[in-house]
């Protein structure tokens, strides 16, 4: 597999749509029609490589139909492949508060008085917006924030590091009051 520094995850192809070989995937670009603007895209299985022919936006997902694939059989088995595409192919973020998610792991995670609390390990998004994911690796515990400008107000991608104001008073490894 090429080196994960070098590709970006764009999308996730779901369950096969109708019989006629057409798949969903779950888009993770801003503009989800967006992904067939990149060409061919490399997935996590060696060799593969995935062309959308066309696709159309759903209330959740695209409905796409790719080349070589022309009946469900064929569309089933593509089922929980991961879409890559090479970061050079993508332009750099438009303002100083745009970061691409790949450019946050690995951060390391500190409060305002400079104290480390972890490194990012991932950025979540159940459904109603981002998290950071941050694993104190002294504990090993894992903390979740919401990934806003008041949570965190500072990320210095070139420095290596981003600020959590943490919310509600709570320190990280503080229990809530019961």
């Amino acid at each position: 597999m090429p080196d994960d520094n070098k590709r970006l995850l764009m999308g996730r192809i779901g369950a096969a749509h109708g019989i006629k070989g057409e798949i969903r995937i779950q888009s993770f670009t801003e503009e989800p029609l967006a992904l067939l603007d990149y060409g061919p895209l490399g997935t996590n299985k060696p060799g593969l490589v995935i062309e959308i022919e066309s696709a159309r936006a759903t209330t959740n997902v695209l409905v796409a139909r790719l080349k070589g694939i022309a009946d469900r059989t064929a569309a089933e088995k593509l089922n929980g492949v991961e879409l890559y595409v090479d970061r050079d192919k993508l332009p750099p973020p438009d303002a100083e508060d745009d970061f691409y998610h790949a450019d946050l792991i690995g951060l390391e995670a500190r409060l305002a008085d400079g104290s480390v609390v972890g490194k990012v390990m991932a950025i979540p998004n159940f459904g109603a917006s981002d998290l950071l994911e941050v694993r104190d690796e002294r504990s090993g515990d894992t903390f979740l924030y919401p990934f806003t400008k008041a949570v965190v107000p500072v990320v210095d991608i070139a420095k290596g590091y981003l600020v959590i104001e943490v919310p509600l008073d709570a320190e990280p490894g503080e229990e809530e009051p019961d």
